[in-house]
């Protein structure tokens, strides 16, 4: 079902309710942040949930797709890393998404987790892509392996009780396809778990479902916490053995 942002002005209008003040903050609070209300939730079947996508400016559409959270595993081992965030970041950082990415960025993890060399080309983008209309990415990377190849990074990340949203995802990859086609995307997603805990993810589009192709978790401790017996259980890890 397809509506139009002035369509939520004639409803309340037609309801007799108080028009809200920032209509577009109404649609951005349910596909981002808030759970949908349980009478709509309540039509979708079992293993399946309704997500608002774009459709253009200022206009949406409600669509059923299966119900996947992309939540951490809280059963999956955690790797230390030697946090060098520099100390006035980490005294006066929040909580918040952007006090996750400085994290991220400084203790390079991007690079980490994919095995490339990766550098920020943007945070905080805003931009417009075809069909979909405005669209915000919280940091979008560029990689290059041993042999040359070229990667597109877009990062969504997530602090205090926010959680990683499927239709970011599927934003990240539009972009992507739209600004750099010639580049390999790798859409990440990062999450703050707890204090000093991130856990990255990253995902692949596969039909109209977003799958998570991997996932780790990087503890940022001081690096004399990183004790030989963690360097010897990573070794492992590297070769298979038990």
């Amino acid at each position: 079902m397809e509506f139009e942002r002035e369509d939520i002005v004639a409803a309340a209008s037609a309801l007799n309710i108080p028009i809200p003040k920032n209509v577009g903050d109404v649609v951005y609070s349910f596909r981002y942040r808030a759970e949908l209300p349980p009478d709509i939730l309540a039509e979708a079947p079992e293993g399946k949930t309704w997500i608002i996508r774009p459709a253009g400016t200022s206009r949406y559409r409600f669509d059923l797709v299966n119900d996947v959270p992309l939540t951490p595993n809280q059963n999956l081992a955690v790797t230390k890393v030697p946090d060098a965030t520099p100390g006035i970041i980490a005294r006066y950082a929040f909580s918040d998404e952007q006090a996750v990415l400085a994290r991220v960025r400084y203790n390079r993890l991007i690079d980490i987790f994919l095995g490339i060399a990766c550098y920020s080309l943007q945070n905080h983008l805003r931009t417009n892509v075809k069909e979909l209309g405005q669209i915000e990415i919280d940091e979008i990377y560029v990689g290059i392996n041993k042999r040359g190849v070229h990667y597109a990074i877009p990062v969504q990340a997530k602090g205090g009780n926010d959680r990683l949203n499927r239709i970011q995802i599927e934003q990240d990859m539009a972009f992507c396809l739209d600004k750099f086609p010639s580049l390999i995307c790798r859409p990440i997603g990062a999450q703050l778990v707890e204090e000093n805990l991130i856990a990255l993810f990253e995902f692949e589009e596969d039909g109209d479902d977003i799958n998570i192709v991997s996932e780790n978790h990087y503890r940022l401790v001081s690096p004399d916490a990183v004790t030989v017996e963690d360097l010897l259980k990573y070794q492992q890890r590297l070769s298979g053995n038990p």
